[in-house]
């Protein structure tokens, strides 16, 4: 699978790939969420970690694919930021040591099916502090003709690349939110 993704941002740009998302950039902007550490999980080109940076955070991000992270990097740099991007497993996070005030995963946790989420779960939790903010965005997408050829073609293993049946709000729009760690 990362053979897989690093190929996708070496040779082209995956949809999700774009500016700091409008929820995570209001949240910041209007001061909910105070400048502190934050962890990009699955940070790809690191748009949210840059965001985070130029906004006074000591960012963090961290992902599998080399060619997402040589991308974030240079990302930065053309931004005038200082941002840690570290190459890891989010179901293993051997490089990754904590506390963080904010983590951030935009659609990575999504990808993940079965035992691999559990292991995210154990592997993530411990690493923000009591009281921290996880933003946790979810989502699904009409794969596109090539995607549900790759799904076909190629050994994903258990990983979600179908959309799946979600659960939205009742007037039929997706919610994101926002939760605080518990302490202990």
């Amino acid at each position: 699978m990362r053979a897989f993704y690093n190929l996708w941002y070496r040779r082209g740009t995956p949809p999700w790939v774009g500016p700091a998302r409008a929820e995570l950039v209001r949240l910041v902007e209007s001061g909910r969420i105070p400048p502190g550490r934050s962890l990009d999980l699955g940070c790809g080109e690191g748009d949210s970690s840059v965001f985070l940076a130029r906004h006074g955070f000591e960012a963090t991000g961290v992902d599998f694919a080399p060619a997402a992270l040589a991308k974030a990097r240079s990302k930065a740099e053309a931004a005038g930021v200082v941002v840690r991007f570290i190459e890891d497993d989010l179901t293993t996070m051997r490089r990754v040591s904590g506390p963080f005030d904010v983590l951030v995963d935009y659609g990575s946790f999504d990808d993940l099916h079965g035992r691999d989420r559990d292991a995210y779960v154990r592997a993530v939790v411990p690493l923000i502090r009591a009281g921290g903010l996880f933003l946790l965005w979810c989502f699904e997408w009409v794969p596109s003709l090539w995607e549900r050829a790759a799904v076909a073609a190629l050994p994903f293993g258990d990983m979600a690349l179908r959309p799946v049946r979600s659960r939205s709000a009742s007037d039929g729009t997706s919610r994101s939110s926002a939760s605080r760690a518990s302490p202990g």
